[in-house]
């Protein structure tokens, strides 16, 4: 893209841009943009949206970058970096490749502990100095392809990122056009395009290289290398601003998943609250809900597979959205929203699917569910059809379904999004719920009650059982059920007395 006099005159006004035709106008940064990314986080945007980055954040290759005292999750994320060469406004996506002028390796550097008061605009946490190195080699991309290029990344010598442009939800074309509906894009503007699945903390000492090459043609920017030392012993000015913090959701995000952060599962769903529900009924659940408030918590309209099956888990979610031709065309093929929430399913986790009641068409058949029950799935539930029933049967897996029927998902559906609330069979359902299913249907417990209402459900089963034998002796049910004050304490003394 530019010849050595270019790059060192850029060099000489300041060494941060050496890689640059000069000192950025504008830094905008993609928020998420890989398919493997997205699926580490959870959710699939439909559309793409973005971030400034101050230019000051630049740093060339070799430099070193700073992670300031107190906090703890300063992350890298190796992404391709796009220079633009001629202004560019309302272009469109065919042609919107000719306004760029080069591409190159970036690390979007990010500081979680500073991006709670921040929300998305990634103000203080992303605009850190030295937390967007670029280079060290600026290609001509007029000799790339853009939809065959790759982006690695490697820390301490251990390569931790390969994505390539062919997982972009957005690709780079059409980021370049939307962008410029917005705003002119100007000559030497940046555009950081995504980061793949792998992002995740860096401490100090750490060296961090990220390379964007062209395989095809063998074109590489070489190793843009980055090592993080400790910042100087200056504490953040609590009356200035927010101060640096963090929770077990930051370090999840920062890390790349809870078990790398060393947080372990993240449920509310104990081995001991597990044994608890498996023993109680859901009939038993409602009544105890009920008593707290709350009768819309049950999955309507679905039948389980295996009736005499018990179903305890934690739910992960998956929504499908009402069948549109362009839409499916969009989100339907390739490593969509369904196949990545049967990927993602962790051990005793239920898959519980939106389908809108619409029985229409299968939500899943014997592929995913055998795919759900080799990752250790608790079971799945889905107020849609299922394909292949008999086979899905057979694998053994705790199913319910509002019926079956042989149809395809795109007759009815396109694969949305997973890890959102949603609606099944006309209750809410967040992720992290827990889900009960026995042969009566299936129930959704908020966590925050679980314990208290097994323990509850199981104190009535058990003197429901003391009411039944008495029944069973023959005595009458009036004043025993309910219990008047005689018969509870009969109960009560008998209880103790065990």
């Amino acid at each position: 893209m530019q010849n050595d006099d270019t790059a060192t005159d850029a060099a000489s006004r300041d060494p941060r841009y050496a890689a640059l035709p000069g000192r950025p106008g504008k830094i905008i940064a993609v928020h998420l943009n890989y398919r493997s990314r997205a699926a580490q986080r959870g959710r699939t945007p439909a559309a793409p949206s973005y971030f400034f980055k101050a230019s000051s954040s630049v740093a060339a290759s070799g430099a070193t970058v700073e992670r300031p005292t107190g906090t703890e999750l300063l992350a890298f994320e190796g992404e391709i970096a796009l220079i633009i060469g001629t202004a560019a406004r309302r272009v469109g996506a065919d042609r919107a490749w000719e306004h760029v002028a080069g591409v190159t390796a970036a690390n979007d550097l990010g500081l979680y502990d500073l991006r709670a008061n921040d929300k998305g605009s990634n103000v203080r946490s992303k605009s850190g100095d030295g937390f967007t190195p670029l280079g060290p080699v600026v290609l001509d991309a007029r000799d790339l392809d853009p939809s065959r290029l790759r982006v690695r990344t490697w820390v301490n010598g251990e390569l931790a990122q390969d994505g390539t442009t062919d997982d972009l939800l957005f690709p780079l074309a059409q980021i370049v056009a939307d962008l410029s509906q917005h705003t002119t894009l100007e000559p030497g503007d940046v555009i950081l395009t995504g980061t793949p699945a792998g992002s995740s903390v860096i401490v100090p000492g750490d060296v961090v290289e990220i390379e964007v090459d062209s395989p095809a043609s063998g074109e590489s920017t070489g190793r843009l290398v980055t090592t993080v030392v400790d910042g100087p012993d200056v504490p953040f000015d609590r009356t200035l601003g927010s101060l640096p913090q963090v929770d077990d959701m930051q370090r999840e995000e920062a890390w790349g998943s809870r078990e790398a952060a060393g947080l372990g599962a993240a449920s509310a769903l104990s081995p001991e609250l597990r044994a608890k529900l498996e023993r109680v009924p859901v009939a038993g659940l409602s009544q105890q809900l009920r008593k707290h408030g709350l009768d819309n918590v049950t999955i309507d309209g679905v039948a389980p597979l295996h009736p005499d099956a018990k179903l305890v888990g934690v739910a992960s979610t998956l929504r499908f959205v009402p069948n549109r031709e362009d839409l499916f065309h969009s989100h339907g093929g390739g490593y969509n929203a369904q196949k990545r929430a049967f990927d993602a399913v962790g051990e005793g986790e239920v898959i519980v699917i939106e389908a809108r009641g619409e029985t229409g068409s299968g939500t899943l058949g014997d592929i995913l569910a055998l795919r759900a029950h080799a990752r250790g799935a608790a079971g799945i539930v889905t107020d849609g059809g299922v394909r292949d029933a008999a086979a899905v049967a057979a694998i053994g897996l705790p199913v319910y379904s509002a019926g079956a029927h042989p149809a395809v998902l795109g007759r009815k559906h396109v694969p949305w999004d997973t890890g959102v609330t949603i609606a099944c069979g006309g209750t809410t359902v967040q992720p992290g719920d827990i889900i009960v299913g026995d042969g009566d249907g299936v129930i959704v417990l908020p966590p925050a009650l679980a314990e208290v209402v097994a323990d509850a459900a199981l104190a009535q089963e058990d003197e429901d059982a003391w009411i039944a034998a008495r029944v069973a002796e023959g005595e009458p049910v009036d004043g025993l059920f309910p219990m008047n004050a005689t018969w509870r304490a009969r109960f009560d003394a008998e209880r103790d007395a065990r």
